[in-house]
């Protein structure tokens, strides 16, 4: 199957210009010192680089393959920018239906005031095939420093003229001016898909009259022209608990849903999920995988066959796959290798794990289907955009009954078959029936709190020292990620991490268990004691909070520029029993209280109290929602920043 005639490219042509000063853009070669001279960007001052312009032209030919015209020129400010002079260039040429062409690249310095070129020889200029889908143009600027600007251009052609590029407004760096101008006959029709805060600079249509064929065969139609400027586009860079880079960055997507025959007549394209879902089901790469029989398989799947329920099954199976499967760590919703190959090897990329997952499933009597999802990095899937660009992984999908599901992906060493990879939450995948023509969308959500407990039974010492045991229940993702820093850290980083590095806290022996146990919660045993800092004969301080999850507030910054995604809902609830030491009395005890976001969406609960020669506390934070747009991010830090002040306010002990 073309691949090129229903994806769309992945944006990876950003370019731009000059805002502040005309002209904006200028040719190859050609700068003004005043860029050369320029030593911050104006508009976001601790920028490491910023893209002066970036710029793309996309038009059809006369045979109505796209043809595009890029160039892009980046100032780089210090040694920090320096990793913009490392240029990468992605596109599908793994079959020769798109071409990368023409590259041109040097770097400009300012030298005794005049501007220096060092250009790119062309040898260093290299071709890097990604799979047999994907290549990259890929080479090193030349004569790097602080104060270098860097430019290059290229041609991009497609023989698939559905095929219509992306583009990105925005970067991991200021954008001081982006214009994509594009050209496309009225006989295509593209839904465009713009995400985007910051309002057009400029916006230009008009129409050119053109024709095809001859004499009586002509065919009159419109080239309808646009030109869409932004300018002094904010950097993009990570926050804590944002979605994805993919979900937040400025952008225009084009999707090919119809075309307009010589006769008036529409022909529909992708523009609806089921039509998608036959596409891949007819995919060579996909569903020619589906029933391709493995060496060895008989023996899986006889044992399979003599579980008694679907469950054990289900767990059986996605245990052998994924422990006999090593993934490449390549993202794609269809194969490379093919699932035999891969079989082989013991190596594969995403869909051929979990192609060879399905097909033993389905051959042990398991009721599952083969799905197409996105990660989280990857972006969110927008249920209006039927294109196969929006996914980069395939899954198992296994519905239960009406109530439960699992979407099993064997990719990850500690991921289970009874919990939905977290990176897979909170976005659609497309499920594919082959045999009944069936190919619909599932929203994949979590819908119970993801638990964590943590107990403690501790005595305090007259000598300012902490002394006890804690027990940490973790459940769902808590329990994912903790055995899994675990094993690939080695313990002793992970204790550190336990005891977040404070040097006060030792911990002289830890119990882990469960961490094989599927269907059970990690738990954690583990042995402390803890120096008292502050502390001096007369007084003794200390914070019951100890081997929490909520130790950092992640909110501590004025500013916000994305929604807060938290993937999942969470349940944290700390009980703690302290025994006061002889000799001394509570002298100042945090008030007992309850916390609640106006919207009731976030609880805080705090209990402390007095009781026969022991302090007891329990705390619980509680949410009843994941996502907050970036509108409401001052509401959220002023609750996170009262929370922990709470979870961090002191018990005074005095002693007499």
């Amino acid at each position: 199957m073309n691949k090129l005639l229903i994806l769309l490219l992945p944006a990876v042509f950003a370019l731009n210009a000059q805002a502040q000063t005309d002209p904006v853009y200028m040719p190859f070669g050609k700068i003004n010192n005043s860029d050369l001279e320029m030593t911050k960007c104006d508009f976001e001052p601790d920028a490491n680089a910023e893209v002066l312009f970036n710029k793309g032209d996309v038009y059809y030919d006369a045979a109505f393959n796209i043809e595009g015209e890029y160039h892009k020129r980046i100032k780089i400010f210090n040694d920090k920018g320096k990793d913009e002079a490392n240029i990468r260039i992605e596109f599908y040429g793994g079959n020769k239906l798109e071409h990368v062409t023409d590259v041109q690249a040097e770097t400009i310095n300012l030298v005794n005031g005049k501007p220096e070129i060092t250009k790119v020889d062309k040898k260093l200029i290299y071709t890097q095939a990604i799979d047999k889908v994907r290549s990259a143009i890929v080479f090193s600027m030349p004569n790097i420093k602080p104060g270098s600007v860097i430019e290059y251009k290229y041609k991009f052609i497609s023989q698939s003229f559905s095929n219509f590029p992306s583009w990105d407004f925005q970067e991991r760096i200021p954008t001081r001016y982006s214009e994509l101008d594009t050209s496309i006959p009225d006989i295509l029709y593209f839904r465009e898909t713009r995400r985007a805060w910051q309002p057009y600079f400029k916006i230009e249509r008009h129409s050119d009259a053109r024709s095809i064929g001859s004499g009586t065969d002509v065919v009159m139609y419109n080239v309808e022209r646009e030109n869409r400027v932004l300018i002094n586009v904010p950097s993009l860079n990570d926050e804590p608990y944002m979605r994805s880079y993919a979900d937040n960055l400025l952008t225009l997507h084009f999707n090919l849903t119809s075309v307009k025959s010589t006769y008036g007549v529409f022909k529909s394209y992708s523009d609806s999920w089921a039509k998608v879902g036959g596409i891949i089901a007819d995919d060579e790469d996909f569903g020619g995988q589906l029933k391709r029989k493995l060496n060895g398989e008989d023996v899986i799947i006889a044992k399979a066959k003599a579980l008694k329920t679907d469950n054990e099954k289900i767990a059986y199976v996605f245990n052998t796959v994924r422990d006999v499967m090593k993934w490449d760590s390549v993202d794609r919703w269809y194969t490379t290798d093919g699932t035999y190959r891969a079989w082989e090897k013991k190596t594969g990329n995403s869909a051929e794990v979990n192609i060879i997952l399905y097909h033993l499933l389905k051959q042990s009597g398991v009721k599952a289907y083969p799905m197409i999802v996105s990660t989280r990095d990857h972006g969110k899937v927008a249920h209006y955009n039927t294109s196969l660009s929006q996914f980069n992984r395939a899954v198992v999908y296994v519905p239960v009954d009406t109530t439960k599901e699992y979407i099993l992906d064997a990719t990850g060493k500690y991921n289970l078959y009874n919990e939905t990879p977290d990176v897979l939450l909170n976005s659609e995948g497309l499920y594919i029936d082959k045999a009944t023509d069936q190919f619909d969308m599932v929203y994949i959500k979590r819908q119970k709190p993801v638990r964590q407990v943590v107990m403690i039974a501790a005595d305090i010492l007259p000598e300012s020292k902490i002394t006890g045991t804690a027990n940490i229940v973790s459940y769902g993702y808590n329990k994912i990620n903790n055995t899994r820093r675990y094993k690939t850290d080695g313990e002793k980083k992970y204790i550190d991490f336990i005891r977040n590095n404070d040097n006060n806290l030792k911990i002289s022996s830890l119990k882990m268990n469960n961490m094989e146990v599927d269907t059970l919660p990690l738990t954690q045993d583990l042995t402390f004691n803890l120096e008292l800092n502050g502390s001096d004969g007369n007084y003794i301080y200390f914070n019951p909070n100890l081997f929490s999850a909520m130790r950092i507030n992640p909110f501590l910054s004025e500013t916000r520029s994305t929604d807060i995604d938290f993937g999942y809902l969470n349940k944290y609830e700390l009980v703690g029993r302290y025994k006061l030491p002889a000799g001394y009395k509570i002298d100042i005890l945090p008030k007992s209280g309850i916390m609640i976001m106006e919207d009731k969406t976030i609880s805080f609960k705090r209990m402390i109290a007095e009781d026969e020669g022991y302090v007891q506390v329990r705390y619980v934070i509680e949410y009843k929602t994941i996502h907050y747009n970036r509108e409401s991010y001052n509401e959220l830090r002023q609750f996170y920043k009262q929370m922990h002040e709470m979870l961090n306010e002191q018990i005074v002990l005095k002693k007499g």
